[in-house]
C-alpha cells in the first residue's frame, strides 16, 4: 500500500497491525526500511514529535511517500525487513550493510577432493565452511587437517580415466609423506573419501563424534594387531585433544548455541557474536555501528542476529543473549542464563563487548584530537598542521634545584615515551629566562646533532620574557623562523607570538585552547613531579653528608634504616646500635651531643 505524506490525515490510512514500512523521497528512492508491532503508532512517531537525533530529522524532511506491507506476526515483519534491507540497501539503514568478504574453507566437488582456503565461491556443488572473521582461524584449521590427513594439493584431473593412462608422476608432497599419491593409483578413492568425511565432521564443529569414531577404530586396529593403523589413529586423537584444549570454553560437549550481546552508548551500537559448538568457541567477532535511528536494543537484537546468522551461515536454534528481543522468531529461542556453563560463556561475551566499546571510545578520542589539531592549525595560522608539538616548563622553589621539562604531543595526544627531564646546569638562583634559554638550546642542539625531526610547533609555558629567552636559543642554533613558536601565559590564557606586542585570546570553548591547556598542564605536572623528587633526594643526601666523617656510601647505608635524622633520634640507642652497628651509631650521636 502506497501513501502520500502530504495528504491530509495520511496517518489514518495506516493500519495498526504488525508490518513493514518503507520511506521514499520525491524521486522514488528508498530511504529507510523499518518494522513495527503497530504500524500506525510507529510511523506516526516520525511526524508528530521532535527528534533529538539530527539524522532522523533530516530523514523526515526527505520523505515524500511511504509504503506499507502487512504481515501475520512480528517475526514475519523482522524477516521481511531484513530481506528488504539486503535487497535495496537504503542509505539510512546502516546495521545490515555488509561489504566485507571473509575467508572460507572449500572442499571441491571432484575426484579426490582438494581442501583449501578461499574468499570466492566457485561452484554451488562445492562444500564451503565458514565464513571466518579472522583469516588465522581457517589457517589453523587447515594446518590441523594437513597434520592429520595426507591430502593432495595439486590441481590435476584425477578422474579414473586420467589415472589409468599413467600420465602423472608423484611430486615432492608424496616423498614428504604429505600425500599418498592418488595420481599414480597408490591410494584408492574410498580411502581418500574416508579422510574427507572426517574432515567434514571436524569443520562442522563435531569433534566429539569424530573423537569417538577414532577411538573405536583404534581399538579395532589394536585387537587385530594392526599397530601401525592404531598408531595413526592415536596421533590424530592427540592432535584433536590439543586443538580442543586450546579452543574449549567449558568442558561440556553437549553445548551448542549462538551468543549475542549488545550495548548502546552515545548513539553507537556495539555487539559481540560467537558460536559455541560442543562447548567450544568456534567463532568470535566484535563490531560497532551507528544505532539505527531511534530503535531500542529490544527492537534491534533480533535483526542483528538474523543479519549475523545469514552472514556466517549459522544453524543455531538457541541464542544466549543479554537482551531479549521484543519480537519472537519462529524456531529460535533467546535466553539470559543466570548460572552454569551458559552464564560463563555469556560473561565471556560481555567482557568482549566491553573491550570493543573501549576501542570505540578510544577512536572517538582520536577524532577529538584531530579536531583540536585542526582548530589549532586554523586559529594560529600555522604553515602546516601541528602534528608534532613540544612544550617547555621550568620548575624551582626559592631558586633551589632548578629543573625543566619537555613534553611531546603527536596527533593531539601525549607521547609520554618522548618526555624529557632536564637539570639546569648553567644557572644559579631563580632565573627562569636563563633556564629556559639553556634548556631549549640543549634540546634542539641534540635534535640537530642526532638528525631527529623538529616539531611543527614549540609552546613555551610563560609570557613575553620566557618566549624571548627561547627565541635567543633558537637564534643561536639558526632555527629562528624555521619552527613556529608561541608563549602561553597562565593567568589570562593569552597566546604570544614572536615580535607581536598584543597577544591573542582564544574562545573558552575553542578546541585549540583545550589542546594548548592540556599540553601546558602536562608539562607543568611532569616538571613539578621531577622537581619534588630532586628536592627530596638532595635534602636527604645533604642531611647525612653534613655529619662529620659521613661519606656518600655511608649516608646511603644509613638511609636504608633511617630515612631522616629525625627518625634516627626517635628510637632508643639500643635500636640505633642494632640497625647501624655501635660504631656508626656512636659517630652520629657524637655529631649532635
Amino acid at each position: 500500500m502506497k501513501i502520500q505524506v502530504d495528504t491530509p490525515r495520511f496517518l489514518e490510512q495506516i493500519a495498526t497491525d504488525p508490518g513493514v514500512y518503507q520511506f521514499f523521497n520525491v524521486d522514488g528512492v528508498l530511504l529507510y526500511v523499518g518494522k513495527a508491532k503497530n504500524l500506525r503508532k510507529r510511523v506516526s512517531s516520525y511526524f508528530i514529535k521532535h527528534h533529538p537525533d539530527a539524522k532522523t530529522r533530516v530523514l523526515v524532511k526527505q520523505i515524500a511517500h511511504l509504503s506499507i506491507t502487512l504481515v501475520q506476526s512480528e517475526g514475519d515483519a523482522l524477516l521481511l525487513e531484513n530481506n528488504l534491507i539486503k535487497q535495496n540497501r537504503p542509505r539510512y539503514n546502516i546495521l545490515l550493510k555488509d561489504d566485507k568478504t571473509y575467508p572460507w574453507i572449500c572442499i571441491r566437488n571432484e575426484p579426490f577432493p582438494r581442501v583449501f582456503l578461499t574468499r570466492k565461491r566457485f561452484d554451488s556443488k562445492d562444500l564451503y565452511f565458514g565464513p571466518y572473521p579472522k583469516a588465522t582461524t581457517p589457517k589453523i584449521l587447515l594446518g590441523l587437517i594437513r597434520e592429520m590427513y595426507p591430502l593432495r594439493t595439486c590441481a590435476l584431473d584425477l578422474s579414473p580415466q586420467k589415472i589409468a593412462k599413467k600420465k602423472y608422476n608423484v611430486c615432492l608432497e608424496y616423498h614428504l609423506k604429505r600425500c599418498f599419491g592418488p595420481c599414480v593409483g597408490h591410494q584408492n578413492e574410498s580411502q581418500y573419501q574416508a579422510s574427507i568425511d572426517e574432515i567434514k565432521l571436524l569443520l562442522s564443529g563435531k569433534t566429539y563424534p569424530l573423537i569417538q569414531k577414532l577411538k573405536h577404530e583404534m581399538q579395532i586396529y589394536s585387537d587385530a594387531l594392526a599397530y601401525e593403523e592404531a598408531q595413526a589413529c592415536k596421533v590424530k586423537l592427540q592432535v584433536l585433544d590439543t586443538y580442543y584444549a586450546k579452543s574449549a570454553m567449558v568442558n561440556n560437549p553437549r553445548l551448542s548455541f549462538d551468543v549475542l550481546t549488545l550495548e548502546k552508548r552515545h548513539g553507537i551500537l556495539c555487539f559481540h557474536y560467537a558460536w559455541v559448538r560442543e562447548g567450544r568457541i568456534d567463532l568470535s567477532i566484535s563490531e560497532s555501528t551507528p544505532m539505527p535511528l531511534d530503535e531500542t536494543l529490544e527492537n534491534t537484537v533480533g535483526l542483528v542476529w538474523i543479519a549475523l546468522s545469514e552472514r556466517f551461515k549459522s544453524d543455531a536454534r538457541e541464542i544466549v543473549t543479554n537482551v531479549i528481543p521484543s519480537e519472537s522468531i519462529e524456531g529460535v529461542q533467546f535466553s539470559i542464563p543466570q548460572k552454569g556453563d551458559k552464564y560463563k560463556i555469556l560473561a565471556f561475551s560481555i567482557q568482549n563487548l566491553t573491550f570493543s566499546y573501549r576501542e570505540v571510545e578510544q577512536h572517538k578520542k582520536e577524532i577529538d584530537f584531530d579536531k583540536r589539531v585542526e582548530s589549532l592549525f586554523t586559529n594560529l595560522r600555522l604553515p602546516e598542521k601541528p602534528l608534532h608539538i613540544e612544550c617547555f616548563d621550568n620548575s624551582n622553589i626559592q631558586g633551589t634545584n632548578p629543573v625543566a621539562a619537555c613534553v611531546v604531543f603527536r596527533n593531539g595526544a601525549p607521547s609520554k615515551e618522548e618526555y624529557r627531564h632536564y637539570n639546569v646546569k648553567s644557572v644559579s638562583g631563580p632565573d627562569d629566562f636563563a633556564s629556559m634559554r639553556e634548556i631549549v638550546f640543549r634540546r634542539y642542539e641534540r635534535q640537530i646533532n642526532e638528525r631527529k625531526s623538529l616539531p611543527n610547533l614549540i609552546v613555551i609555558d610563560g609570557g613575553k620574557g620566557q618566549l624571548s629567552a627561547a627565541l635567543e636559543a633558537l637564534e643561536a642554533l639558526s632555527l629562528r623562523g624555521k619552527v613556529p613558536i608561541i608563549g602561553l601565559a597562565k593567568k589570562l590564557e593569552e597566546v604570544f607570538f614572536p615580535g607581536d606586542t598584543n597577544p591573542i585570546r582564544l574562545k573558552k570553548d575553542d578546541p585549540a585552547l583545550f589542546l594548548l591547556q592540556h599540553i601546558r598542564n602536562e608539562a607543568h605536572r611532569f616538571g613539578i613531579t621531577f622537581h619534588r623528587n630532586q628536592r627530596s633526594k638532595n635534602f636527604m643526601r645533604s642531611e647525612f653528608l653534613q655529619l662529620p666523617g659521613i661519606g656518600e656510601k655511608t649516608a646511603q647505608k644509613i638511609q636504608k634504616s633511617f630515612p631522616t635524622l629525625t627518625s634516627f633520634w626517635e628510637v632508643s640507642e639500643a635500636e640505633q646500635d642494632a640497625k647501624l652497628g655501635k660504631n656508626l651509631a656512636n659517630k652520629i650521636r657524637k655529631s649532635n651531643p
